[in-house]
């Protein structure tokens, strides 16, 4: 069965699961998406791996298993989405070593936060596409896409916070990036993409 590539459309408060996020995957030759409901933690962690300019002070679970993996000249390949089973996802970690391939079971939100930072591509097959996969509508996409383009990546970070607006309008340029270097350090990364939202919009 040949693998068909996919790329990352965004995320999504999920409208059926409260406190999950749907993060939006779709094919990179053809119009179908796969929708996979994420957790909270794993929503943030695929979103600071696609932001550029937050950055933790402090790795986070995927970050040490990419320095653990660098450290031991393990390189992830790939991603493959090779199973749904009861609208669960099933994904594996296709890894190199020392010309030694390995195939690792992992959780399919997991394996997608892993496979952004090491840059490998996401695969899936046809035939979960044909079972799970789905047309977006033209409202739709455009509903997941952001003015902000992330290299090729669209994702909107405030979509992953439920705090309300903070007035930063009275404050100045300078004030704000303190501020922001002091949410970053704080791990307050939801603050963090606020005060940076508010950063881009200023002349």
């Amino acid at each position: 069965m040949s693998l068909i590539k996919l790329t990352i459309k965004g995320i999504s408060y999920s409208q059926t699961q409260s406190g999950a996020y749907a993060l939006v995957l779709s094919e990179i030759e053809g119009t179908r998406t796969l929708p996979i409901i994420i957790g909270a933690f794993e929503a943030q962690s695929i979103a600071i791996a696609l932001e550029k300019e937050i950055r933790p002070p402090r790795p986070l679970t995927h970050d040490l298993f990419k320095t653990f993996s660098d450290r031991f000249l393990i390189k992830v390949k790939e991603v493959i989405i090779h199973k749904l089973v009861d609208g669960v996802f099933f994904s594996s970690l296709i890894c190199e070593r020392d010309g030694v391939e390995e195939s690792i079971d992992a959780r399919t939100s997991d394996a997608i936060a892993i496979a952004i930072r090491f840059l490998a591509p996401i695969y899936t097959y046809e035939n979960i596409l044909d079972k799970a996969g789905v047309y977006l509508k033209l409202e739709e996409e455009l509903s997941l896409q952001e003015p902000e383009e992330l290299d090729g990546f669209s994702i909107d970070l405030e979509e992953i916070t439920s705090q309300k607006e903070s007035g930063f309008s009275s404050i100045t340029l300078k004030e704000l990036h303190n501020k922001l270097n002091a949410a970053v350090a704080d791990e307050n990364y939801e603050l963090a993409a606020k005060i940076r939202d508010e950063i881009s919009k200023r002349p």
